[in-house]
């Protein structure tokens, strides 16, 4: 451990001595050993080897080994995508012609199935991830309502959609039609939501799906393993656990999969399309790496820009590709926004998951607090300087936040999205050093400006969005609502997620045609009306 401040004993004391010093109700009533996966709606079991999963969350002086999950080969891998195939059956099978109001039916059934499984969920977060109580019991929470804002989007979707059009003598009827096969994987920082506002809309509307947890994070979908199976027609849902190299690299390289929905790094995301043999044929909805800035006009509330910029860079321990990752603040303002974020930092609560008001939590990726520290050493020697006195302050898997003064061009920290509990700040004497500094980014997802004065916010929001896909004026970089647009430019994203956004990147616009002569007329009028066509359809759902 390193570093001096208030924190410190805290920070020394923050794991328990013993398994009995933890609370009981957020005690692991027993070693997590998964052994099942969901192939074709059965639940299989693996008898290979298993990859142990070690909590962040150290009890004694030891890493708690939580449980384990298959390491699933690569054939394993293969025949739950073919399940998917199966199913899908090149859009003859039973999930992809299902009217939408049965597809629906299923989902409501599954989102009551998963509700019971809450506290199992959460306690996993917890344990797996670091995640905060209450920001764990949110995420599942966010998560159900997501499920039932899409299936109301879907229902305005169809509604839109179940009439037909008559332009230039020719009579059609547009909805939207399943893309087929789809690969959701899941990031760590989010293993049940993030996975879910891609799974969800997939399924909904008629895709098959592989889906392979986040490498941390994966226990949590343990409790789930029988709604998976259950909920859905055969094949529709299947999982696959282990390497990604192992698993993921044959079912991409199959050229089987037509949707890859992957929330991760660039790098792995051209590995894996790079992968693909027809990669036209692919459809990519992805979720990559962002610098969001904050910057902090001359004219700024400072009190505001403090409590944003604080929420923005700092929730779950800054582990969000929404986080602000960096904040530009102008030279007259330097010195009395870093006194009070600084001191905002230094009152934040270390410690454990469950424990009353904490913010700061242990960090689920291995050697994450070294990394940190590598950001920190590598700034400090090219002449930034720690503001916090608890900033850097380490133990085992614990990082205190450490916010760096004097961060300019050069060093590490200025480009790299470090992920993580360091805030580096820059100052700006022009308004153009922050906006070239975005112009010359390969990312572009949000930015947060903090200003009054009209005239200048105006030229900012012009000149910025066509840099990134948000905008927030003197509020954090986020995602919610969930009814927004969640997308990005650049290198930051493909394709864009909402409750009903996502239901239209899952899917594609497909019509049926006819002249408008009396024979037609007469055989469209009689599909509809015996209702023996799913996709031809005036129905309204309700």
């Amino acid at each position: 451990m390193s570093g001096e401040g208030n924190n410190a004993a805290l920070v020394r004391g923050i794991f328990p001595a013993a398994v009995g010093d933890v609370p009981a109700e957020y005690r692991l009533p027993q070693f997590v050993e998964q052994r099942e996966y969901v192939v074709n709606g059965e639940l299989k079991k693996w008898d290979g080897p298993q990859q142990d999963i070690v909590s962040p969350i150290c009890v004694g002086d030891k890493p708690t080994v939580i449980g384990s999950v298959p390491l699933l080969d690569a054939q394993t891998a293969v025949v739950a995508l073919d399940a998917a195939v199966a199913a899908w059956d090149q859009g003859h099978g039973m999930w992809p012609t299902l009217s939408v109001a049965d597809r629906i039916k299923y989902m409501t059934n599954f989102v009551n199935t998963i509700k019971h499984q809450r506290d199992r969920v959460v306690n996993l977060l917890m344990w797996e991830i670091g995640k905060n109580l209450d920001d764990s019991q949110k995420e599942f929470d966010r998560t159900v309502q997501y499920i039932i804002g899409t299936i109301e989007a879907l229902k305005d979707l169809d509604r839109s959609s179940s009439r037909f059009q008559i332009e230039q003598g020719i009579i059609g009827q547009i909805r939207r039609a399943p893309l087929g096969v789809v690969l959701c994987m899941a990031p760590f920082n989010y293993p049940f939501n993030e996975l879910y506002t891609t799974l969800i809309p997939a399924l909904l509307m008629g895709n098959c799906v592989v889906l392979k947890p986040a490498k941390f994070g994966v226990l949590v979908h343990q409790p789930l393993l029988e709604a998976y199976a259950k909920c859905f027609p055969p094949g529709v849902l299947n999982t696959v656990y282990g390497d990604g190299s192992v698993v993921v690299g044959p079912l991409m390289q199959s050229g089987k999969v037509d949707c890859l929905a992957f929330i991760g790094s660039c790098r792995v995301a051209d590995i894996l399309k790079k992968q693909h043999p027809r990669p036209h044929r692919l459809r990519c909805v992805l979720g990559l790496g962002a610098k969001n800035p904050g910057i902090i006009l001359p004219d700024a509330d400072i009190p505001t820009a403090v409590s944003e910029c604080l929420l923005g860079a700092l929730s779950f321990n800054g582990q969000r590709c929404t986080a602000i990752k960096i904040i530009f603040v102008h030279r007259s303002m330097q010195a009395e926004f870093e006194r009070q974020f600084s001191a905002a930092v230094e009152k934040l609560q270390p410690g454990l998951p469950w424990t009353a008001g904490v913010s700061l939590t242990p960090l689920p990726e291995p050697n994450k607090a070294d990394w940190m520290a590598d950001f920190v050493k590598d700034a400090v020697s090219k002449g930034a300087r720690v503001l916090n006195p608890s900033g850097g302050l380490t133990n085992k898997t614990f990082y205190f936040p450490a916010v760096l003064s004097g961060v300019q061009s050069g060093m590490n920290i200025y480009l790299e999205e470090q992920f993580g509990p360091i805030v580096p700040i820059v100052t700006y004497d022009n308004i153009s050093e922050p906006i070239k500094y975005m112009f010359e980014s390969n990312l572009g997802q949000q930015v947060s400006i903090f200003g009054r004065d009209t005239e200048q916010l105006s030229c900012l929001v012009d000149a910025l969005v066509n840099q990134t896909c948000r905008v927030n004026i003197n509020c954090q970089c986020q995602r919610g609502p969930d009814t927004f647009p969640f997308t990005a430019r650049k290198d930051s994203a493909e394709g864009t997620l909402s409750v009903s956004d996502a239901l239209r990147v899952f899917s594609i616009r497909t019509l049926v045609a006819a002249k408008a002569t009396d024979l037609n007329k007469g055989i469209l009028s009689d599909i509809t009306r015996t209702r023996s066509s799913k996709f031809l359809s005036t129905d309204y759902i309700f």
